[in-house]
């Protein structure tokens, strides 16, 4: 019985990949085409990597702020938490993108010199608020509202015995959820914490409708120059699959090592 649910773990699945995989840099390193297609392309790499990274940081900022709200004691601070939750996940992040890069970042960058001008500070241009920081903005923005869910889920996960523990030892506010919630939270947390970030790399492909120079804005371009399409796309997926299968990989082996480290405790 034991070894037949073994060989039902075996991930057959990524030894069929990696055999893919190799096969393929192995045909494309022989093709000088797709080595400069590679040698285009990759220079997206970094903004997109850029993009993801700066996003899911402030998005994870931005999502703790929601749902520590979303828990308040506060009857306002509770309905505005959600309010504003429920209403950037009902947005496609198309649609967001948009909507941050052509009405918002121009009605920020018209608050800014309200205010600047009156105090003698430099007020700024709307083209000085670049496109890629738009996008920036824009998916941190989308996604601060489902990493809250993340992070509200996994808060009231903890036990509240616990809690009302070190409630009674005199502990404060920030000292129970620095020592006794996060700590505990951060186990339940972090998988779908990072299913969302290898998310965000997925969408950071829109920001190309902005014209940032990503992976798929190269591939656009690229593609529009030498009416190589299969060959442009194929490098465009499989960079993109590249990143997001080795972070699967590595989050799903960081899942596992945080069961065997709670069953052991």
């Amino acid at each position: 019985m034991s070894s037949q649910s073994n060989e039902r773990d075996f991930p057959w699945w990524l030894l069929v990949l990696g055999l893919l995989g190799a096969w393929t840099a192995y045909s494309f390193s022989s093709s000088p085409l797709y080595l400069q297609l590679f040698d285009t392309l990759s220079k997206g790499l970094l903004i997109t990597a850029y993009v993801s990274l700066i996003g899911f940081a402030f998005a994870s900022l931005i999502g703790l702020g929601l749902a520590l709200a979303s828990l308040s004691s506060s009857l306002l601070m509770r309905q505005i938490a959600r309010f504003t939750i429920e209403v950037i996940r009902g947005l496609p992040m198309m649609v967001l993108l948009l909507y941050v890069a052509f009405v918002l970042a121009p009605a920020l960058v018209l608050a800014w010199n309200a205010l600047a001008e009156p105090l003698g500070l430099s007020t700024v241009r709307s083209r000085g608020f670049s496109m890629l920081w738009r996008a920036v903005l824009a998916l941190c923005i989308g996604y601060s509202a489902f990493i809250a869910e993340v992070f509200r889920a996994g808060l009231q996960s903890v036990d509240k015995g616990q809690i009302e523990a070190a409630q009674s030892l005199g502990l404060n506010r920030w000292q129970r959820f620095r020592h006794i919630i996060f700590p505990q939270a951060i186990r339940t947390i972090l998988p779908p914490l990072g299913n969302d970030f290898v998310a965000m790399i997925k969408d950071s492909s829109l920001v190309s409708v902005l014209g940032v120079a990503d992976i798929t804005q190269l591939g656009k371009i690229t593609a529009a120059g030498n009416f190589r399409y299969f060959e442009t796309y194929n490098m465009v997926a499989i960079l993109y699959l590249s990143m997001t299968v080795v972070l699967s990989i590595l989050l799903k082996r960081l899942e596992n090592r945080m069961r065997g480290a709670i069953k052991t405790h």
